[in-house]
């Protein structure tokens, strides 16, 4: 397949999903959004994942660009292609599909404990996955399931982790794709938002448990592959 990534910072890329994409022979392209070039078109390609970044889909007037992404992401919901949105990526795939996005009671951040829904479990996009899993998290807002979605997950400090949207558009709050390396990343650059709260790790703590980057890595393959199959 044909995959493509659209990047809304330079510390947020693809991460796990780059090294799974080349382990099963597909080509990634990425665009940073962010730096305002030409956005890709549905026809370019088979897959597209929108990624994380610590700006707000309401936050037109800092990022002119969030108005164009937004208009392409409802163009792939048109094509049946498949779709993923990773954080900020669910945030505005829930909103282009009618949900709402708002802070949420409080921020999660670290390894933290997701489980699947009862609609969760029976939905083919989990097919495979544990029941309940460790994920990494970084984010204060929160997405509202859109008309027609599927809530597949949650977690004690939110109730909506993931939806479904069809067989083919997937949001997900969490990051299964995060890699060591990819979470010194968010330490570095999102520092000031590591605040003392009840779902908030501290960096120290959040570095103890990088071997879970390795841990979830089949629970991010699963997930993937569930998602581009047979497509």
């Amino acid at each position: 397949m044909r995959i493509h990534t659209l990047e809304h910072v330079p510390f947020e890329g693809p991460a796990a999903l780059e090294e799974w994409a080349l382990a099963n022979g597909h080509t990634l392209a990425r665009t940073p959004v962010y730096a305002g070039g030409p956005l890709p078109a549905p026809e370019d390609f088979d897959f597209l994942a929108v990624l994380g970044g610590p700006m707000s889909v309401h936050d037109k007037a800092e990022h002119p660009w969030l108005k164009a992404e937004k208009a392409l992401l409802r163009r792939v919901v048109e094509t049946g292609k498949p779709m993923l949105g990773v954080c900020l990526g669910a945030q505005l795939l829930a909103e282009i599909l009618g949900g709402a996005v708002t802070r949420n009671p409080e921020p999660e951040i670290g390894w933290l404990e997701v489980e699947a829904t009862a609609e969760g479990a029976d939905s083919p996009l989990f097919k495979g996955m544990p029941g309940a899993f460790t994920a990494f998290h970084w984010h204060g807002e929160t997405f509202s399931i859109p008309p027609g979605g599927v809530r597949l997950a949650k977690s004690r400090a939110c109730a909506n982790q993931a939806f479904a949207f069809g067989e083919r558009i997937l949001g997900v709050q969490f990051h299964l794709e995060t890699t060591p390396r990819s979470m010194e990343l968010l330490l570095t650059n999102c520092a000031d938002e590591i605040v003392d709260a009840p779902f908030v790790q501290d960096a120290e703590r959040m570095r103890a448990q990088s071997g879970q980057c390795e841990t979830m890595r089949p629970t991010l393959n699963t997930l993937l592959n569930n998602l581009t199959k047979e497509y």
